[in-house]
């Protein structure tokens, strides 16, 4: 069974046993999370999409905080002595599909 789930304004393709990052989620290590916007199930061959959907998404949060790649911004303007550099660390949230019902 196959499943496109939509998270924090990402669509993600999710199968049972699948472990993905999403981003941060409020939630401990080991909590249930439940994921209701469901945008389209395979279900052996059989697509349901759209209003028509009633499956829910049952995860558990393997990890709750994991700190993404650095990014910088770094800005200069040449001749003028000016430079700023700036930068952030998304972070995202592990979590493990348990069950597409």
């Amino acid at each position: 069974m196959l499943a496109v789930v939509k998270i924090a304004g990402q669509q993600f393709k999710v199968q049972t046993g699948d472990s993905l990052y999403v981003p941060h989620i409020a939630g401990k290590t080991g909590d249930k999370v439940e994921f209701s916007d469901v945008l389209l199930v395979d279900n052996d061959g059989v697509l349901t999409a759209g209003k028509d959907v009633t499956a829910v998404v049952t995860a558990e949060i393997v990890n709750d905080l994991v700190k993404g790649d650095k990014v910088i911004a770094f800005k200069m303007k040449r001749r003028k002595g000016f430079r700023k550099k700036t930068g952030h660390r998304t972070q995202y949230t592990q979590i493990k599909i348990e069950s597409i019902a």
